[in-house]
């Protein structure tokens, strides 16, 4: 395809300010809780409002790409999230915060939607593997830059002057203004959806709504997403109420690690997978998770400063896993049943905010306990889990000596 570099190119940026853009919520939080003098629930409003606009969005998302293309869909979606940034920055309180992230969500979603199939246009068919695990590195760079980007900010001069983090959103309008002229000026090339990518008609809904399992999956991602997001964005604060390390420092390194650690996670997984079956790999994985939860809430302030971070580490195959292990569950409506699954990502909403309400009222530590009933929810998932389809594996000795030749070269 001709401009095919450029295209991926501009593929890759937008996976990557996704990324920077939706983790910089967790360094923010004790900022904003300071800053407008908010209760542990008022402050998981923020979280909240971005997130529901996930649950909301994903299945209509689908269908815009299927009824008016990915270009539109890309308009769409940069002008809203150019809306909330803007407006955050112009008129930056509380209520405009919660607005502001509920808008910047609802694009951020709809980009969710769109930028997979995009990407297999693009980048052909072929490469498409390739493409997409090179979008999660680059997702994973920005999710472990953006809280390192948020320390640079405000450590300068003038950061003590109060709403020190607002041009961060002056910055996030611009940089959505040069991605809506990109997406108005290059030559995108027209997708068509495989059946696995199209929303489906409501019987479609209907049939797999009327399927335990697939309500089950569904609350396996809500699971997920509940825990990383409440881990990803309580943790300073955390960190800062209990142990009284700085938001802005020690905790932004924390919160840049978790999302690193989880980058590293997922490649240790990928390996795991072609060895063993992937409940097996969900399962360890989730113990470990428990474990460092448990360390990082009610262990010392040095051990709480590294466990946090190795949550990430062990949350990183949780989704992929999950979720492929519920499309593998159905013969068909694969892709009615992943904007379902997509919809799940309210989880992300829910769990934060009920840790906020609950931090209220018996503290932010036995709040974050929560966090334990999630966990072991997904390990259930691990136990009952029956997919029609496995995951592939491969002795160690043969996956050595496939590894050999490559090696040698």
């Amino acid at each position: 395809m001709k401009h095919r570099a450029l295209i991926v190119g501009y593929i890759l940026l937008i996976w990557f300010v996704i990324s920077f853009v939706t983790n910089l919520i967790g360094p923010l939080m004790p900022i904003i809780i300071q800053d407008f003098k908010l209760s542990l629930a008022m402050a998981g409003f923020l979280p909240f409002s971005f997130f529901l606009a996930y649950g909301l969005v994903s299945i209509p998302g689908g269908m815009l790409v299927e009824a008016k293309g990915s270009r539109t869909t890309i308009l769409v979606a940069f002008s809203l999230n150019f809306v909330g940034a803007l407006a955050i920055a112009l008129m930056p309180s509380y209520a405009t915060a919660i607005g502001g992230l509920f808008v910047i969500g609802l694009g951020m979603a709809l980009l969710q939607v769109v930028i997979n199939p995009l990407m297999r246009t693009a980048g052909g068919e072929a490469h498409f593997a390739f493409f997409s695990v090179m979008g999660q590195l680059v997702f994973g760079l920005a999710s472990f830059l953006s809280p390192f980007g948020f320390k640079l900010l405000m450590e300068r001069p003038d950061a003590g002057a109060g709403l020190a983090w607002v041009p961060f959103y002056w910055i996030f309008a611009l940089a959505f203004l040069l991605l809506i002229a990109a997406n108005q000026t290059l030559p995108l090339p027209e997708v068509e959806l495989k059946d696995d990518e199209r929303a489906g008609g409501w019987a479609a809904y209907k049939e797999l709504l009327a399927r335990r399992d697939v309500k089950l999956f569904f609350l396996g991602i809500m699971a997920y997403v509940g825990t990383e997001q409440t881990l990803a964005n309580w943790m300073s604060q955390f960190l800062a109420t209990y142990h009284h390390f700085s938001a802005t420092e020690e905790g932004a390194d924390a919160v840049g690690r978790f999302w690193g650690l989880m980058s590293l996670g997922c490649l240790l997984g990928l390996g795991l997978l072609k060895l063993l079956d992937s409940r097996v790999v969900l399962a360890g994985f989730t113990v470990l998770a428990i474990g460092c939860a448990a360390i990082a809430l009610f262990g010392p302030a040095g051990a709480a400063l590294w466990a946090f971070p190795l949550c990430g580490f062990f949350l990183s195959v949780m989704f992929s896993v999950v979720f492929s292990l519920g499309l593998n569950s159905v013969p068909r409506h694969h892709g009615a049943f992943s904007g379902v699954l997509c919809t799940g990502i309210l989880g992300g909403a829910v769990v934060p905010m009920i840790v906020g309400v609950l931090g209220d009222a018996i503290g932010l530590r036995a709040a974050m306990g929560v966090v334990f009933l999630t966990l072991i929810y997904i390990l259930g998932v691990s136990a009952w889990a029956r997919p029609l389809v496995r995951n592939e594996t491969v002795p160690l000795s043969r996956l050595i000596a496939q590894l050999k030749p490559r090696q040698q070269a």
